[in-house]
């Protein structure tokens, strides 16, 4: 018999005895239960893709780590902000965790989970804890067989029960989208001692096995589930290759190399985790963060701003070649930075008034102003990539997607002419100024004494826009100059980091500066940006408040597609959703990854498709 009526048991049981005590009951009342001859027939494998099949074989490094690069020394890195909590995975301080525990750009230094991303493909994972995996083409449950040798950073082993517990103890505790991911497993059957095979309500979701394999592993025993939701500075025990060596809250935190990681010798560790220590400065501005670069306090520093990348390199060091800079190709879609509008506010929740708005944004003037010529507007959220809308008629696979949402999408980004307001640079364009007061007019809005005043209420347009560093402010108030030219009334406030993602995870905001980052593999992590469920929920990246049955119709055809043709087609008709919407005043995007290093620490020759990973990274000084 199949073990749905124990999952059932385990359910109620778990909410009686407690968290701490299910996992246990689950592992002692499903162990070994026997499988169908149809799931017998799916074969155990090193990898898996979300589409096609993954590029390495078992014994194969990743392409963008050297295998050879040498141990030892330390890295300094530098980031803008502050931190209260080491607890990423919750609401309550989710924001304002330390950096490097677990992410791409600073390493998985502390969580790991049973599979890892190659970031030199779409979307491909590879063994890690679980050091195989089988999951049917149906996509209806994946099946993990733990690395026997996987151990915490305590010298304990990984069982199957921490995992359990971890994928429960987020879904209790935890904070969307991941907790939505874990509610999604119906069954957990655990199929021998170092087996456990997770079941799903049908396969439609095809990405969701991918994300459970990315799911962070904690030790049961060294984690206080009670209290996992609350902001906590005690430090997980997770089984990556470092552990915490200095907490600081706010200023510091240090990761030095644990002699005794586990995984030193897999192949997907191989030119991974060079450094004896990780050092991660916290500074209140990005201009003290700049100084303490140019004096070496910090040794490596990404550059966002074109500005400070075109005239802030030029100290003695950078001269005399011990400051290098490198400009990495970037293989994935351009991240979306735009000026989100809060639709849950009155003034923002008319489809009309956004794109009026969207209109004013002079980008001609900020680039040659502002960014020496440097950046290149952004259309929509794909761009630069294969899944992008911008510049291409919808196909016909796109437009039966969409016929059950005829007025979803505008018809000048159905078919493909529709390019961002494009004014003549003199900050005043009289051609755009005119179309955006046209489009105010069909809002109800008209311009009477120098004001922008709505014909039934009276009141005049008015917002503020949320920013949290002087680089936003800038170019907020640039905004703000054009705004005022048709009687618009905006603000802007400058906050702290911290009062910014509190703020902001509040929706206390009008408008707010915001980043989508985009991959070759969109998938689930939709749902939290956009769904029309996560517009409510609590601690969800839907900052704008989307509630569309168009946008949740086609994330759930980007999750369920089942070949390269059909995800595309899903994705491209999603952003010409997004970009009827109008969810965001779109801003700029540049083609390359910018970071400047000091030569006592080397990058890898290749960078993956996403960038630098400083994890690849090595001392100079290391033998």
């Amino acid at each position: 018999m199949r073990s749905s009526i124990v999952s059932g048991l385990l359910f109620h049981a778990g909410k009686a005895i407690g968290l701490a005590t299910s996992s246990a009951c689950l592992l002692a009342l499903t162990i070994s239960l026997p499988a169908s001859a149809d799931d017998e027939n799916v074969p155990w494998t090193h990898a898996i893709a979300m589409h096609g099949t993954p590029a390495l074989g078992p014994d194969e490094p990743f392409p963008y780590a050297n295998p050879d690069a040498p141990k030892g020394g330390t890295i300094t890195l530098g980031v803008q902000g502050t931190f209260d909590s080491l607890n990423s995975f919750i609401v309550q301080g989710g924001w304002t965790s330390a950096r490097g525990m677990r992410e791409r750009e600073f390493g998985n230094n502390i969580l790991e989970s049973l599979m890892v991303r190659s970031y030199a493909e779409p979307f491909s994972l590879y063994g890690l804890l679980a050091q195989r995996v089988r999951m049917p083409d149906s996509r209806e449950w994946i099946e993990f067989e733990l690395n026997p040798d996987a151990r915490f950073s305590d010298g304990t082993p990984v069982t199957v029960d921490d995992v359990i517990f971890s994928l429960e103890v987020i879904r209790d505790k935890g904070r969307p989208p991941y907790r939505n991911w874990y509610a999604a497993i119906t069954e957990k059957q655990v199929t021998a001692p170092n087996r456990l095979k997770l079941v799903f309500e049908n396969g439609e979701n095809r990405e969701l096995p991918l994300l459970i394999a990315l799911a962070p592993i904690y030790s049961k025993a060294a984690t206080d589930a009670e209290n996992f939701d609350k902001s906590s500075l005690n430090p997980p025990t997770g089984t990556g290759p470092y552990t915490f060596k200095t907490i600081e809250p706010g200023r510091l935190v240090v990761y030095e190399k644990n002699p005794d990681y586990w995984a030193k010798d897999l192949p997907v560790k191989a030119g991974f985790d060079n450094f004896d220590e990780i050092r991660v400065e916290y500074f209140r501005d990005e201009t003290t963060l700049q100084e303490s670069f140019k004096k070496g306090l910090v040794q490596a520093l990404q550059f966002r701003d074109p500005a400070r990348w075109a005239t802030g390199l030029d100290f003695p060091a950078v001269k005399n070649g011990d400051v290098l800079k490198r400009a990495i190709p970037l293989g994935i879609p351009a991240a979306m930075q735009g000026i989100a509008f809060n639709t849950r506010k009155d003034q923002f929740s008319d489809p009309a008034v956004r794109k009026a708005l969207r209109m004013l944004f002079d980008f001609e003037w900020v680039n040659r102003n502002l960014y020496y010529g440097l950046y290149t507007r952004t259309a929509g959220y794909w761009d630069n990539s294969e899944l992008s809308s911008v510049g291409r008629p919808a196909s016909d696979r796109e437009k039966e997607l969409l016929a059950p949402f005829p007025d979803a999408v505008d018809p000048e980004v159905m078919d493909g002419t529709w390019r961002p307001a494009e004014a003549d640079g003199s900050g005043r364009d009289r051609k755009v100024l005119r179309a955006a007061l046209e489009a105010f007019g069909e809002a109800g809005y008209s311009l009477k004494d120098g004001k922008l005043l709505h014909s039934e209420n009276g009141n005049q347009l008015s917002f503020e826009i949320l920013a949290k560093n002087e680089d936003e402010e800038k170019l907020a108030l640039a905004y703000i100059r054009t705004l005022e030219l048709l009687g618009v009334s905006a603000s802007v406030r400058s906050v702290d980091p911290t009062q910014f993602e509190d703020r902001r995870t509040k929706r206390e905001f009008d408008m707010v500066f915001n980043t989508w980052f985009s991959s070759l593999s969109p998938g689930a992590e939709q749902y939290g940006r956009w769904s029309s469920k996560a517009a409510e929920t609590e601690g969800s990246f839907n900052f704008v408040g989307a509630h569309e049955p168009a946008i949740d119709a086609m994330i759930d055809e980007i999750v369920g597609a089942r070949s390269r043709d059909e995800f595309v087609a899903a994705v491209r008709a999603f952003d010409r959703v997004l970009i009827s919407g109008a969810y965001a005043v779109p801003l700029y995007h540049v083609a390359d990854d910018w970071v400047a290093h000091w030569k006592q620490i080397v990058p890898p020759q290749n960078e993956s498709l996403y960038g630098h990973e400083y994890d690849t990274w090595w001392s100079a000084t290391a033998q």
